[in-house]
């Protein structure tokens, strides 16, 4: 069954009192952020909190993503050294560029897990935020089989392109789709970029709404405000839930009526369309609705 990933929250990894707290807000995994939230003269005591936190803390079966500094920052591998040895379940690399950049984080998670003999192969995201990394988006995605998501980041995305990011969005049309794209392609993960403006509660709904329309399976929240709104957003309703059983139910006694598509409420269901039913059913299944 498909990991329910319909919320990704930020934690600064200098916070306690946040991290403790990261796995009861009700976000379906978090990331405790070693890069952007840490400035240059706490990175040491933010890895040394990040990695006692993971070793000593129960998170409540929340994933545990940690966001190490990017490969050209020269912090990548201190990060690595520190992290690994209390398993986390991902590793986020930032400003990923190119399959190389995922290489070069493989082979440093592997010799650590190798000297701690590590059971468990963690995995790792790629955070899209640069116009290289977008254009190279499906490359990053294929890089390796520990690849399990692409996440895209627009505040850094819009800089770097020399625009300014708006609440309609325009600007990012392409490269949504771009990162959406390789991401089904590969069966990964697709993470939205975080709505930036915290108390703009409506502004949120309708972002995510297009954001889940666009093809996205959950989106990055950087305010615990905003879990509720993004869960239930990307989350199936009792109509969606009861459309797909009734699909599911068609197509599968077609199927062995030697049909390949059938007729629900007057509409063609065929092999696309119960597979999304069906995922609606395993979305469902996954959060015991």
């Amino acid at each position: 069954m498909e990991k329910l990933r319909r919320t990704l929250l930020y934690v600064p990894g200098n916070n306690p009192a946040m991290i403790q707290s990261a796995g009861f807000l009700g976000a379906d995994f978090v990331v405790f952020d070693l890069e952007d939230a840490i400035p240059i003269n706490q990175k040491d005591s933010a890895r040394i909190l990040v990695k006692n936190a993971l070793k000593s803390i129960d998170f409540n079966s929340v994933e545990t993503m940690v966001r190490i500094n990017s490969w050209g920052s020269g912090l990548t591998k201190k990060d690595l050294d520190s992290i690994i040895p209390s398993e986390p379940d991902i590793i986020l690399l930032p400003k990923a560029e190119s399959k190389e950049d995922i290489e070069k984080v493989v082979r440093c998670i592997e010799l650590e897990e190798k000297k701690y003999n590590k059971k468990i192969p963690i995995e790792i995201f790629a955070l899209i935020e640069t116009p290289l990394g977008v254009i190279n988006s499906l490359e990053i995605a294929c890089a390796d089989k520990r690849m399990t998501g692409l996440q895209f980041g627009a505040e850094d995305f819009t800089a770097n392109i020399g625009t300014k990011r708006t609440k309609s969005g325009e600007e990012l049309f392409y490269s949504r789709s771009q990162i959406i794209l390789a991401c089904k392609a590969k069966g990964i993960s697709a993470i939205d970029t975080p709505f930036v403006d915290i108390d703009d509660m409506e502004g949120l709904e309708k972002e995510t709404e297009f954001a889940k329309q666009l093809g996205f399976d959950g989106k990055a929240v950087i305010s615990p405000l905003h879990i509720d709104v993004v869960n239930e957003i990307f989350s199936p309703d009792e109509r969606e839930i009861s459309w797909a059983k009734k699909v599911l139910n068609a197509f599968e006694k077609g199927e062995k009526e030697g049909k390949g598509a059938v007729s629900v409420d007057r509409k063609m269901v065929d092999a696309p369309i119960a597979a999304r039913a069906r995922r609606i059913i395993e979305i469902a299944k996954r959060m015991a609705i």
